[in-house]
């Protein structure tokens, strides 16, 4: 029994492992805008967090999911299909896009955000659309993180989902403008608006009981990929740095010039350039060392493998989708 509750004795190996005894809700409601903003950065930054957010995407929908009627008619059946086909191309409410279109952006935001809400928009008869409703699709960053009070009619709003008194999702409370967008510029309105939850789909898979918000799926590998890229950006600062450098003279006598050497620049500091087939004599006591930059070793193939192999286990997607390497 004691070493199955081995994990919970405070002996010397573990005495400094305290971590807090928080739920997800509370965790999510305190950091989730600085990670939701990590998160965009290295998916747009970062090579491998790009590559497999597309690689996520592509197996999470392809080139889209989907419908397949299941009405016995034929001639109903046929009219439905082309009046869905028609609509999937005036789905999308910022025009962007067809439907196939929106699936593999709410896959891309599942990555990054974890989360996308799809909001349903009812269409006047007079807009001209074969079906009066379309899609609108808002960032997590829409829904304010910090929105946690009691709303006038006594129910509860956490993270700017409003719940009744039995847990039901009754409404969202959304901004009415992106809170990074410096273009969106207009009257003074009030922040949010209710919006009823009949009306919006909220994307996202919930891991723990009770969750109420989604997390980016990237989370798990976000401090390894951003120190990784770290240590390629010095590793490859200090090789080019080592490779401008062929050699270094060392000279008896200063004043005296050398083959090829140009006028000394505001520091004092002179270069001389070598030409193919150049025969330098030196002076007694002249001296030339070449440049001999230490390499990176042979350990550091390996120790990018495994290091990638790491971030691949923890975004769930094989090693050669995240790094290309097949």
């Amino acid at each position: 029994m004691r070493a199955r509750l081995e994990g919970a004795m405070a002996k010397r190996r573990l005495r400094g492992w305290n971590p807090p005894l928080e739920n997800i809700n509370a965790l999510v409601a305190s950091g989730g805008p600085r990670l939701l903003a990590r998160s965009r950065e290295l998916v747009v930054t970062n090579g491998y967090a790009a590559n497999a957010c597309e690689a996520f995407a592509a197996n999470l929908v392809g080139d889209g999911i989907k419908p397949s009627s299941l009405i016995g008619e034929a001639d109903l059946r046929n009219r439905v299909q082309r009046l869905w086909l028609a609509w999937t191309d005036e789905a999308d409410a910022d025009g962007l896009t067809d439907f196939y279109g929106l699936q593999a952006m709410v896959a891309r935001e599942m990555f990054v955000a974890g989360e996308c809400f799809v909001r349903l928009r009812p269409r006047r008869a007079e807009d001209g659309l074969l079906v009066p409703l379309q899609l609108q699709l808002l960032q997590s960053e829409m829904l304010p993180f910090e929105k946690t009070e009691t709303a006038a009619n006594g129910n509860r709003i956490r993270c700017g989902i409003e719940f009744d008194l039995i847990g039901r999702r009754v409404a969202y409370h959304f901004r009415r403008r992106h809170p990074g967008d410096s273009t969106d510029q207009g009257a003074v309105i009030p922040e949010t608006v209710r919006v009823p939850a009949a009306d919006v789909l909220h994307i996202y898979r919930p891991i723990d009981a009770g969750q109420i918000r989604g997390l980016p799926h990237v989370a798990p590998a976000m401090v390894r990929l951003f120190l990784l890229d770290q240590y390629d950006d010095a590793e490859l600062d200090r090789k080019k740095t080592a490779a401008m450098f062929a050699g270094f003279i060392t000279k008896t006598a200063p004043e005296d010039p050398m083959m090829g050497e140009a006028e000394a620049d505001l520091d004092g500091a002179a270069i001389a350039s070598l030409e193919p087939g150049t025969m330098q004599v030196l002076l007694p006591g002249e001296d030339v060392k070449f440049s001999s930059p230490a390499d990176v070793g042979s350990s550091y193939e390996a120790f990018q493998y495994r290091t990638l192999l790491a971030v691949s286990a923890s975004l769930g997607l094989p090693y050669h989708l995240v790094t290309g390497d097949v």
